[in-house]
């Protein structure tokens, strides 16, 4: 590994921090830097999730001390998070290099468009369901966002947010709760299910882990009325950046 490589990483996954804790939509800036950086598919997306779980760790311990969480639904919702994120983690090391790199191609525009539009497609909160409606829709989402999260992802702190408020009826407060114990779940699965196949780069994913949370702590620290406006335009310019790299490298 380069030195090269720390200076690509570690810079832009300190903007994907910042973004991440301005607007949202981090992920789709950080697993970019590493493959920017030369770092094969897998591996990228294995050693993001170490770079990524320690920003999510602290915002979620953050969040859930100031939140009351609804253990009957959030318990059953991490078993199946983990246990999805595991199988998308596995099913992830099956495919190929060039294989893996051309899926990449078509779920990142999808994904950047969730993400930017998140807002709008969650806006709806109209309308009351069950409680077992809310309980099966939240544990639905759990175990496919979590197999998304473990094979790539990106926009899965997006997803559930959208699924939670538009389709399972919760208060924004209570999907933001679900949405970071779940996603930090997804993480941690997925992270250990790559650190057991060896395809995390340590040093690199810890390094970059130190930037990650000052990128966090320095966005959560501003004050932005329109922090969209801003996010908007580095994800568009990031991910133009690695259709570049993947294009030449095929």
């Amino acid at each position: 590994m380069e030195i090269t490589t720390f200076f690509i990483v570690c810079p832009l996954v300190f903007l994907a921090g910042f973004v991440d804790a301005v607007g949202g939509g981090g992920g789709l800036i950080s697993l970019p830097a590493y493959m920017i950086a030369g770092v094969p598919a897998h591996t990228a997306v294995a050693t993001n999730k170490l770079s990524s779980s320690t920003g999510t760790l602290i915002s979620t311990i953050r969040l859930c001390m100031h939140s009351k969480i609804d253990f009957a639904l959030a318990l059953p919702a991490i078993l199946f998070a983990y246990g999805g994120s595991t199988a998308g983690a596995r099913l992830s090391m099956l495919i190929e290099e060039s294989a893996f790199k051309i899926v990449m191609l078509v779920i990142l525009p999808i994904t950047a468009y969730f993400v930017i539009k998140k807002d709008a497609l969650a806006g709806n909160q109209g309308g009351t369901i069950s409680r077992k409606q809310t309980l099966l829709i939240a544990w639905m989402a759990a175990i496919f966002i979590g197999l998304y999260d473990g094979f790539y992802g990106p926009g899965t702190g997006s997803f559930y947010m959208i699924i939670f408020i538009s389709l399972a009826k919760m208060s924004t407060m209570e999907a933001a709760v679900n949405t970071k114990l779940l996603n930090l779940t997804s993480n941690l699965a997925a992270l250990v299910t790559f650190l057991l196949h060896g395809q995390v780069w340590i040093i690199l994913g810890l390094t970059a882990s130190i930037f990650s949370i000052a990128g966090h702590y320095l966005g959560a620290g501003m004050v932005l009325k329109n922090g969209s406006k801003i996010v908007k335009p580095i994800i568009i310019f990031v991910l133009c950046l690695l259709f570049i790299k993947i294009i030449f490298d095929l």
